[in-house]
C-alpha cells in the first residue's frame, strides 16, 4: 500500500537532515585539509518539485452528459497540482462500483479517491475499507448514506463531501410544479412524471418530496415513466403518455427527459404551448428553453462546481493534510437555486444537458 503523503514527507525529512549532516561532516573535513577548488557552475540549483499522487474517480456514468463538466474540472484541478487521475466507470450500476473500489484498495497504487455513489447505502462499507486502508476518500455529487434529506457526511473519515440533496430537488420540483399550474389557473392540473431511475434512491427521495409538497393542491400525477437520463428513451416514454393522456397539462423531468418529452410532442404534430414542462438539471439547454419560454422553470445542479470543489479539497487533504467536511456547492446560487425566466440570466448551464 501506498504511504500517505504526510508520511512519506516524515521520512523525506530525516532523509534531509541526514544530508545535511553529512554536508556539515564533509565541510569540516575540507576545513581540515585541502580548500576545494572553486566551481566554473554558477547555476542556481533547481527547485524541489512535489511527488505526482495518484487518485481515482469513481464514476456515476461516464457516457452520461451530466458528469462530463465535472470529470473535467476534476481532471484540471488534478493537473494544476500534480496529480494524476484514473477514471473508473460506474456505469449506473452500483455493484460494479463496489467492485471498483475494491480493485483500488486491492492494487495499493492510489493516495486519494473520489467517489460518486450510484446508491449511497451500498458504498458505506467498502469506502470505509478504503479510508482504512489509508487512502485519503472524498465524496461527491450524490449522497453515501441512507439519508437522503441532508447533505451532512455520514461515513466517518472523509476528507470531504460535496453533494446535492434529493430531497430539496424533490421539494423545489414539487413547487415549480404548483407554481406552473397556478400560472394557467389549472384546477385539477394532469401530470406526466418521468422518473429517470425510478428504484434508484435519489429516484425515491426526489418523488416522495414532489408528493409531499403537492399533496392538497390541483398538481394530479395521473401518468409515470422512466427516461434512464437518456433522451431517447424519454421520447418512447412521452409518446406513449401522449397517446393514453392526450389531455396532460405538465411534464415534470429531468433535462434528458425533457429534451425526449419535447421530440415527442413535435413528432406528434402537437404545439409545445400546449404543455407546461418543468425540469432539474439545470443544464445549457434547460437555460436556453427556461429564457425561450419553451420551460416554465428548471431546478439547477452543478455538476462543474461540485467537481472543482471536490478535486480542491483533495489537494488540500493530499497536500496540507486539511479535511473540508461538509461543502454546499449551491451556497452562493441565487433565487434559491431555481431558474426561472426572469432570472435564467443569472444562472450558467455547466453541462450540455
Amino acid at each position: 500500500m501506498r504511504r500517505s503523503p504526510i508520511a512519506r514527507r516524515g521520512r523525506l525529512s530525516l532523509v534531509a537532515l541526514a544530508a545535511a549532516a553529512a554536508l556539515t561532516l564533509g565541510a569540516c573535513a575540507s576545513d581540515a585539509g585541502e580548500t576545494p577548488a572553486p566551481s566554473d557552475d554558477n547555476t542556481a540549483a533547481p527547485a524541489p518539485t512535489e511527488e505526482t499522487l495518484q487518485v481515482a474517480f469513481i464514476s456515476f456514468a461516464v457516457a452520461n452528459t451530466y458528469d462530463e463538466p465535472m470529470l473535467a474540472e476534476v481532471q484540471r484541478v488534478a493537473a494544476e497540482n500534480n496529480i494524476e487521475i484514473t477514471v473508473f466507470d460506474g456505469n449506473l450500476d452500483p455493484n460494479l462500483q463496489v467492485t471498483l473500489i475494491q480493485d483500488v484498495i486491492a492494487s495499493g497504487q492510489y493516495d486519494g479517491m473520489i467517489v460518486q455513489p450510484i446508491f449511497g447505502p451500498a458504498l458505506v462499507d467498502i469506502v470505509s475499507q478504503a479510508i482504512d486502508a489509508g487512502i485519503t476518500v472524498v465524496n461527491v455529487d450524490q449522497i453515501l448514506g441512507d439519508d437522503f434529506t441532508t447533505g451532512a457526511t455520514q461515513l466517518d473519515g472523509l476528507a470531504a463531501n460535496v453533494v446535492f440533496v434529493p430531497s430539496e430537488i424533490g421539494t423545489k420540483f414539487g413547487q415549480q410544479a404548483v407554481e406552473a399550474c397556478a400560472s394557467k389557473n389549472l384546477d385539477p392540473c394532469d401530470v406526466a412524471f418521468l422518473h429517470d431511475v425510478k428504484a434508484s434512491a435519489i429516484g425515491v427521495a426526489l418523488w416522495e418530496a414532489f408528493n409531499e409538497v403537492t399533496a392538497g393542491t390541483p398538481v394530479r400525477v395521473v401518468a409515470e415513466g422512466e427516461t434512464f437520463y437518456n433522451p431517447a428513451a424519454a421520447q418512447g416514454a412521452v409518446a406513449d403518455i401522449l397517446s393514453a393522456n392526450p389531455d396532460i397539462d405538465l411534464i415534470a423531468t429531468s433535462d434528458q427527459g425533457l429534451q425526449g418529452a419535447v421530440l415527442a410532442i413535435e413528432a406528434a404534430g402537437r404545439s409545445l404551448s400546449d404543455f407546461l414542462m418543468i425540469g432539474y438539471g439545470g443544464s445549457a439547454w434547460g437555460k436556453e428553453r427556461v429564457a425561450e419560454g419553451v420551460v416554465f422553470s428548471n431546478v439547477v445542479q452543478a455538476p462543474a462546481t461540485e467537481g472543482r470543489l471536490a478535486m480542491e479539497a483533495m489537494v488540500d487533504a493530499l497536500r496540507n493534510g486539511v479535511n473540508r467536511g461538509d461543502i454546499d456547492p449551491f451556497a452562493d446560487f441565487p433565487n434559491n437555486g431555481v431558474m426561472t425566466r426572469d432570472t435564467a440570466d443569472q444562472f450558467t448551464g455547466e453541462w450540455a444537458g
